[in-house]
């Protein structure tokens, strides 16, 4: 049986890289959390409290085991366990040499951070990818050897950010290729104005709370306004600030189906989410602090809900796959799943 390992990162990333396992009873899956060879890394993860806001250590790596052991996953942190036919990413900015030699398949989890300063510093003088903080180099490192991407505007980007063309297929990526779904919910509340904070603060990087709320009440303009806090965030901190800045009665959710909350909204509010991609794929008007315009562009195709099983389709075909059976073409496996899923079994193993 050939053995496969997901790589997961944050709770989206690991549901995801679940739900494509899923989709390969056939192969020996297993699990582990994002790592690296560093012995210097691994002893500021080990001791110290400072890679806590990364998906190395902290509540990321913490919340992801947690539901590997819900879900019974076979876990191999660290890739100590067993040799692997497939090694699947959710993050290419960090892969320890060792992992190279295997076969590699990288999955976009959603929204990739825009380019900073830094981020661009580390790309022009080839430095490790990790170092820029942010994602806005994940996807871009061309060391995979395929790229599971969200849509074509999302390849066109990350062709022009490096990685070769190639290597990018059209996927779409599991949560967020069937929206409309999210339409039918008991969620009690409607006709408000929804804002989805992120985490910014939690993962090292600065942001103006108060300026921010005060925005988001202008644009509510005396409507009804919901707050949806982003999971990682110091929830007394942010209610706080909340309570602060935005009208009395303004709702406040630590948890929940943020998609059914979104369904019911008149109007979106984001920073850095790719909750927003919700937003626009069911027509709702949106703010980001990306570009809107580009984002309709990146939207992840709405297939139904069969992004996990073109991606395993992949999995499956490219696990198998010998350099004397010529060159492996990822975009053809896609379009025959997409024109028959129902037959993948019948139409990818050999």
């Amino acid at each position: 049986m050939k053995r496969v390992l997901f790589i997961t990162g944050s709770m989206h990333q690991t549901s995801q890289m679940h739900q494509v396992a899923q989709q390969l009873p056939e192969l020996d899956c297993w699990f582990s959390q994002v790592f690296t060879d560093s012995r210097i890394n691994n002893v500021i993860i080990k001791y110290t409290t400072l890679a806590n806001g990364t998906a190395l250590a902290g509540q990321f790596r913490a919340n992801s085991e947690k539901y590997m052991h819900k879900h019974n996953l076979q876990m191999d942190y660290g890739a100590k366990i067993n040799k692997y036919d497939l090694v699947v990413y959710c993050s290419d900015l960090l892969i320890p040499p060792r992992m190279r030699r295997e076969k590699t398949i990288w999955i976009q989890e959603g929204m990739v951070d825009r380019m900073t300063v830094i981020s661009k510093l580390v790309k022009a003088l080839k430095l490790p990818p990790a170092l820029c903080a942010n994602t806005s180099l994940n996807g871009s490192t061309n060391i995979c050897d395929l790229y599971c991407v969200a849509s074509d505007g999302y390849k066109q980007h990350f062709e022009k950010m490096g990685t070769n063309a190639g290597k990018l297929v059209v996927t779409g990526i599991p949560n967020y290729d069937n929206v409309k779904q999210f339409l039918k919910n008991d969620f009690p509340f409607r006709d408000y104005v929804m804002v989805a904070t992120t985490d910014m603060r939690e993962t090292f990087r600065f942001e103006n709370r108060p300026a921010f709320i005060k925005q988001a009440v202008k644009i509510a303009a005396g409507r009804p306004l919901l707050f949806k806090l982003h999971p990682n965030e110091k929830f007394d901190r942010a209610e706080n600030e909340i309570r602060k800045h935005a009208p009395k009665g303004s709702m406040i959710f630590r948890s929940g189906n943020t998609n059914h909350m979104i369904a019911n909204c008149t109007e979106l509010i984001t920073q850095y989410s790719t909750v927003v991609f919700t937003g626009i794929a069911l027509g709702k008007k949106v703010h980001s602090w990306f570009n809107v315009d580009e984002l309709v562009k990146l939207t992840p195709v709405q297939n139904g809900g069969i992004s996990a099983q073109n991606i395993a389709a992949l999995c499956r075909r490219y696990i198998m796959h010998n350099e004397t059976d010529g060159k492996f073409n990822p975009a053809a496996i896609i379009q025959q799943q997409q024109m028959q899923p129902e037959l993948v079994e019948e139409l990818l193993i050999d």
